[in-house]
């Protein structure tokens, strides 16, 4: 995963983190492309950054909670709690 500089207080805080800035990374890439349609090399960064995202959701839900519909299945719980539990910046998956 990313290795930044930044102190984090868990585990959780930096995984969001990490997930937060490769999201980052692949709506500028969408956008390149959008304009750039035929850069190979762009389309390859494009879908390891996507492929890392999905990496980071799946551990993200194993260890917490499910961040999106996609992952729920990766997730250690074995009640449906996506409605009825804080979300991560409301506090939740502590």
């Amino acid at each position: 995963m990313l290795q930044l500089s930044k102190n984090y207080n868990n585990e959780q805080e930096k995984l969001l983190h990490d997930i937060s800035v490769i999201d980052f990374v692949i709506v500028e890439m969408t956008e390149y492309l959008d304009t750039h349609p035929n850069d190979t090399e762009a389309v390859d960064y494009l879908k390891r950054n996507v492929k890392m995202k999905n990496q980071a959701l799946r551990e993200y839900a194993s260890k917490f909670s499910p961040l999106t519909i996609a992952t729920a299945d990766a997730s250690s719980c074995n009640e449906w709690t996506w409605a009825t539990t804080p979300m991560p910046w409301e506090g939740g998956c502590n």
